[in-house]
């Protein structure tokens, strides 16, 4: 089977570190547990993009420590003949040190794919499954035909409530949740 996972909120804990941008840069709070929908309404567009731009840049993604369990489940789903996509709504300019990261931690892939349409590439090679923490991209895998699952966030619970979405807490609880699917 074919495995797309998302890199930010997925692999590791990335709201930590866009909330000490957008509150370095711009002095707001965004606390995760109150960050209850994907709309970022505390911080206009601009903002966003330029706390993006911060928690993207080389020494942020190196810095990023991934979840408990996450590079376990993905190295045993690798050795289990399994093809691994990373992937990233990233800027192509974050390609060298994201890869420099994944090899760093020691996530097993075949493919790393940055970019801001990632449901569309996974449509394109046959991705079987979509491991995302956004509702809009779960929600579209869905709409593809493919399998959507997430660790939960308070932007996703939602989401996770109305649709057929393979869910869990960590990492642990996620790849037995996604057994049944990867047989």
């Amino acid at each position: 089977m074919k495995i797309a996972i998302d890199i930010d909120s997925t692999l590791h804990h990335y709201w930590d570190q866009f909330a000490a941008a957008a509150k370095r840069r711009f002095g707001v709070d965004l606390p995760y547990d109150q960050q209850v929908t994907w709309s970022i309404s505390r911080l206009r567009p601009e903002q966003v993009r330029a706390c993006v731009a911060e928690t993207h840049a080389e020494r942020t993604v190196l810095a990023a420590e991934p979840y408990p369990g996450a590079v376990e489940a993905i190295r045993r789903w690798k050795e289990a003949g399994h093809f691994i996509h990373i992937t990233s709504h990233r800027d192509t300019g974050a390609h060298g040190h994201t890869v420099e990261w994944l090899d760093r931690v020691g996530v097993a892939y075949d493919e790393l794919y940055c970019s801001y349409d990632k449901v569309t590439r996974c449509a394109e090679i046959g991705v079987d499954v979509l491991i995302d923490d956004s509702p809009v991209n779960l929600q579209r895998a869905i709409d593809e035909g493919i399998t959507a699952a997430t660790i939960l966030h308070p932007w996703n619970r939602d989401l996770v409530e109305e649709e057929d979405v393979v869910a869990a807490e960590d990492w642990p609880a996620l790849e037995r949740e996604l057994a049944p699917f990867l047989r």
